[in-house]
C-alpha cells in the first residue's frame, strides 16, 4: 500500500542523474502514486522538470548527496547515470538505505574496468581482447599488443564521450586526448579493446523482479563514437544467438543482483555473441520500447523496483527511434519541425527540454512503429530528419 506523494505516509523515490531516461522513469513513478524527488549536476534538467521535487549538486560530491538523501529520506535511491558518487552510496546500503538494483552494481559499472574485469575475469564471458593504460606510453604498448584498429574509451564516460577507433600509430596521440576530454571522473585511465568485426550490436533490456529474471525482444542500434543515432525492435537473430545472448545477459546480471531493469550491451558476430557493456538502469536505446511494448522499460523498471509482479512482456509493434542531436553550443534555442514530423503516421516525437544545447546532445527523438522493422526505421528517420534546432542569442 502506498500513501499519497506529499503526505507523511508517501513513498519516496529519488534519480540520481535526471536527464530524458530520468524523466520518464518519474513519469511512470507518479502514475503508481510515488513522491518523487530529482537530482542533477545541473539547473533545469529534464526530470526535475516533472519530478515533485529538485536538488542541483555535484553528483561526485558524496557529502553532497548524502545530505540531500538524509534530508529527504527516500525509500528508493536510483542512480540514473554513471558519474556517482558511488563510495558514499556503499556507505549508504550498509546504514539501511535501498540503493537501486544495489551500490555494488552502481559500483561496478560505474567504470569500463571494473565491469570488464568482473565479466571476462572473474564470470569468464566471451569479450573483445582488451588491456588498460595509464599514460600515452602505456596506450602505445597497449596498441603494439592489440593491433590496429583498436577502440579506445575513458573508464568512465557516458553517451560515448571520450571513445574513438584508433586506425594506426599517427592518430595515438589524439584519441588519448580525446579520451581524456570525455571522461566524466578524475581518472586518466583508459581501456583499449581489439577491434572486432561484428554483424550486429544490440542491446539486451533484462529485468530482475519479484517474478524472476525476464528479457524484453532485443533491440539493434547504431553508434556514431559511442553514442546511439538509431534503435529498433525486434532486431532479426537467431534462436540459437538468442539464447546465447539471454545466457550472457543472466550470467552478469545475476552477479549484479538486486530488482531492476539492466541494459545488457552485447555484440553478434559470426562466432557467437560477445559481452560489451551493461547498465544498472534504463538505457537510451531502449527509448523504442515507448511505441513497441506494453510497458516500456521505463514502466519496467520502475514496476521491478516496487517489488511489483512483471508477469509477461508483450511486444505490441516492431518499431524503431531515431534521435535529434545538436551541432552546436547555445543557451537561446528551439526545436521546430514538430509539426511536420507528426505527419509521419504512427509517430510521436520526445522533445527532452534540456536547457542548453552542446555538440553532439541529444535534444529529442522520434518514436515509430510499423508493420516491420524497416519500414519502422524509415518512418523514424524521416520524422526525426523533420526536426531541427533553431538557434537564438540572449
Amino acid at each position: 500500500m502506498y500513501g499519497s506523494p506529499l503526505t507523511s505516509n508517501a513513498r519516496k523515490m529519488m534519480l540520481l542523474g535526471s536527464g530524458e531516461l530520468g524523466k520518464e522513469v518519474v513519469l511512470e513513478a507518479q502514475r503508481l502514486g510515488i513522491e518523487t524527488i530529482a537530482v542533477d549536476r545541473y539547473e533545469n534538467a529534464p526530470a526535475m522538470q516533472v519530478a515533485h521535487h529538485s536538488y542541483t549538486a555535484d553528483m561526485l560530491d558524496g557529502a553532497a548527496l548524502r545530505r540531500i538523501i538524509e534530508k529527504e529520506r527516500p525509500d528508493f535511491i536510483v542512480p540514473e547515470i554513471e558519474a556517482i558518487a558511488t563510495e558514499t552510496l556503499l556507505e549508504l546500503e550498509k546504514e539501511g538505505h535501498r540503493v537501486i538494483p544495489t551500490a555494488r552494481a552502481a559500483w561496478l559499472t560505474m567504470d569500463r574496468e571494473g565491469i570488464r574485469r568482473l565479466a571476462a575475469e572473474t564470470l569468464e564471458l566471451p569479450t573483445a581482447p582488451y588491456l588498460f593504460a595509464d599514460t600515452l606510453g602505456e596506450l602505445r604498448q597497449a596498441a603494439e599488443a592489440l593491433g590496429f584498429p583498436c577502440v579506445i574509451k575513458p573508464i568512465m564516460s557516458s553517451s560515448g564521450k571520450g571513445q574513438s577507433v584508433c586506425r594506426s600509430e599517427a592518430e595515438l596521440e589524439a584519441c588519448w586526448n580525446y579520451a581524456m576530454e570525455g571522461g566524466r571522473a578524475k581518472k586518466q585511465r583508459i581501456i583499449v579493446e581489439g577491434f572486432i568485426t561484428f554483424e550486429s550490436e544490440i542491446t539486451l533490456l533484462t529485468v530482475r523482479s519479484i517474478s524472476g529474471t525476464s528479457y524484453c525482444p532485443p533491440i539493434g542500434h547504431v553508434q556514431k563514437d559511442g553514442d546511439y543515432i538509431e534503435s529498433w525492435q525486434p532486431h532479426e537473430m537467431t534462436e540459437q544467438q538468442i539464447a546465447q545472448a539471454e545466457a550472457i545477459a543472466l550470467r552478469i546480471t545475476d552477479e549484479l543482483g538486486g530488482y531492476g531493469i539492466y541494459g545488457v550491451e552485447l555484440f553478434i558476430t559470426k562466432d557467437g555473441v560477445l559481452f560489451s557493456e551493461v547498465s544498472p538502469r534504463p538505457h537510451d536505446t531502449g527509448m523504442v520500447t515507448m511505441a513497441t511494448q506494453d510497458l516500456s522499460e521505463f514502466a519496467l523498471h520502475v514496476r521491478a523496483i516496487l517489488g511489483l509482479p512483471i508477469p509477461t512482456i508483450r511486444l505490441l509493434t516492431p518499431g524503431a527511434s531515431h534521435t535529434l542531436k545538436a551541432d552546436r553550443e547555445a543557451n537561446v534555442f528551439r526545436v521546430g519541425g514538430i509539426e511536420e514530423a507528426l505527419t509521419v503516421p504512427n509517430t510521436q516525437v520526445r522533445v527532452f527540454g534540456k536547457p542548453e544545447t552542446k555538440v553532439g546532445r541529444r535534444m529529442a527523438v522520434a518514436l515509430s512503429s510499423a508493420s516491420n522493422v524497416e519500414q519502422a526505421r524509415d518512418m523514424a528517420r524521416k520524422a526525426a530528419e523533420s526536426l531541427y534546432i533553431e538557434y537564438g542569442n540572449e
